[in-house]
């Protein structure tokens, strides 16, 4: 019988729905015992007549745990992927339950507090740009004259809290470069049950005081003026690498540089005409952009390639040699695991990749 002690419910999800235990594969297993003595919590039974470790209690192992499997001498022991357990983190009741947590245990847990409030920024929603059931472009404004966000880097992000809720808060990659006024853009995916997203889609409107920390993060344009560059987007991941691409076409119009940009629905598309400039004012500027369904009466802009699929798959056949280039990356973490296999294979040395990659 499992010990209700270790098999108790994993950041709400019951213990017995997290399919995590170890495998023994027998033939391999040569009795050391290893396993069954180093684990803390009983997940093992040791066969002295067959000179076997069993798994016994399969729910007393720890999520994500392979310590046993890391110290077998033999590669006797394997674990399903690492893959179960991160796509049930990015289920909303997931996230909420851990933050919930964190937030009720803060006196215990918090190394410090919330930023102090000569830290945080007072932004006022200028705009909101519908662009699909599942995406939006906000525009934000300082709330103050002396409250300037025109001091970034293209490529960070902003902490956005939700007004008068307790939650932590959520990260948006700023989608624009810095301008005079301050002004910012930013993306929003709808997440179902998600409770920034909900909030924002829901119930946020125009002259909405949000507040803010930042411009964070190292997400930037690293490379030299003459270096040919790559960019390969999924979904708003695109935020971070339009920024990046604003200011430097502008600085840099002569920049030898190509896009991929791959979402999951073309209605998902947002500022082709942008890029649409930019292919037909920037000579050495190229987009590629790839959706999994395409709408009814989609056409892609003058001078852009389409493809149906992926941005990573865009990519795989396209006979461009990018040995030579930089590449940046954005996108959900599954999706860049993909595009990083994809530029393996096509020989862009990992010094030369730049990634923000993020849940979902």
């Amino acid at each position: 019988m499992p010990d209700p002690k270790f098999a108790k419910p994993w950041h709400g999800i019951p213990r017995e729905e997290i399919h995590w235990n170890p495998t023994v594969n027998e033939a391999v297993c040569i009795g050391c015992g290893t396993c069954v003595t180093g684990c803390g919590r009983l997940v093992y039974r040791f066969d002295f007549q067959r000179m076997k470790a069993v798994v016994y209690d399969p729910l007393n192992c720890l999520i994500a745990c392979k310590t046993c499997a890391n110290t077998c001498p033999t590669n006797a022991i394997s674990f399903p992927p690492l893959e179960t357990v991160w796509s049930r983190l990015a289920d909303p009741p997931v996230h909420h339950h851990v933050e919930d947590e964190l937030l009720s245990r803060k006196d215990q847990l918090m190394l410090n507090d919330f930023p102090p409030e000569e830290d945080r920024k007072h932004l006022v929603v200028r705009e909101i740009r519908k662009i699909s059931p599942r995406n939006m472009v906000v525009f934000l404004r300082p709330a103050n004259d002396g409250g300037c966000t025109c001091d970034f880097i293209p490529g960070q992000y902003m902490w956005l809290f939700v007004p008068g809720k307790p939650w932590l808060p959520r990260a948006y990659s700023i989608a624009s470069a810095p301008k005079p006024d301050g002004t910012l853009e930013l993306v929003f995916r709808r997440v179902e049950g998600g409770r920034f997203t909900t909030w924002a889609f829901e119930q946020m409107k125009e002259g909405d005081e949000i507040t803010a920390v930042g411009p964070m993060g190292e997400f930037s344009l690293k490379s030299p003026k003459d270096k040919p560059l790559l960019f390969v987007a999924r979904g708003t991941g695109f935020a971070p690498i339009k920024a990046i691409l604003e200011k430097d076409l502008e600085e840099n119009p002569e920049r030898d540089a190509i896009l991929y940009w791959g979402v999951t629905d073309t209605d998902d598309f947002f500022d082709l005409d942008l890029l649409e400039q930019w292919v037909r004012t920037k000579p050495n500027f190229r987009v590629v952009l790839a959706a999994r369904n395409v709408s009814p009466g989609f056409t892609p802009p003058d001078g852009i390639d389409f493809q149906q699929g992926t941005c990573y798959g865009a990519l795989e056949k396209s006979d461009l040699d990018i040995r030579d280039r930089d590449a940046y990356v954005a996108g959900p973490g599954k999706t860049v695991k993909n595009i990083l296999a994809v530029l393996d294979k096509k020989g862009v040395p990992k010094e030369r990749r730049f990634i923000d990659s993020y849940g979902g």
